[in-house]
């Protein structure tokens, strides 16, 4: 008995040693709906960064019109990355409405709290 506990403690030793039984799985680790796609906005694309730098991708917006934001509480920043000067608007109601100014500059807009803004316009 002592000899198979120093081997099942041999073994076990050796496995964690190694750092394989604290490996996730592939499935838990990646998140294939908010997955991290950037630190940089695409080009002719709006992105909202989050505070650590990254971009999700649910928050890279290419079309215009309305996109509806979900769960989007705390400081962050849009950045504007359309051509031809486009632009974009916060609003605080869902669909577009209730709208501030269009901003047209292109580049990274000062930290932002986004916990009342319920959607973001891109607009020509």
């Amino acid at each position: 008995m002592r000899k198979f506990a120093m081997t099942a403690a041999g073994i076990a030793a050796a496995v964690v040693g190694t750092g394989v039984a604290m490996a996730p799985s592939a499935s838990a680790a990646t998140n294939t709906t908010d997955a991290v796609t950037a630190t940089a906005c695409p080009s002719g694309a709006v992105c909202l960064r989050e505070p650590n730098g990254s971009i999700l991708s649910k928050n890279i917006w290419y079309s215009y019109g309305a996109h509806n934001l979900s769960n989007v509480i705390g400081y962050k920043v849009l950045i504007n990355a359309q051509t031809g000067g486009a632009g974009f608007k916060m609003c605080l109601n869902y669909g577009g409405t209730n709208c501030g100014p269009v901003y047209r500059y292109t580049g990274a807009y000062p930290n932002h709290d986004f916990t009342k803004i319920n959607s973001i316009v891109l607009v020509k």
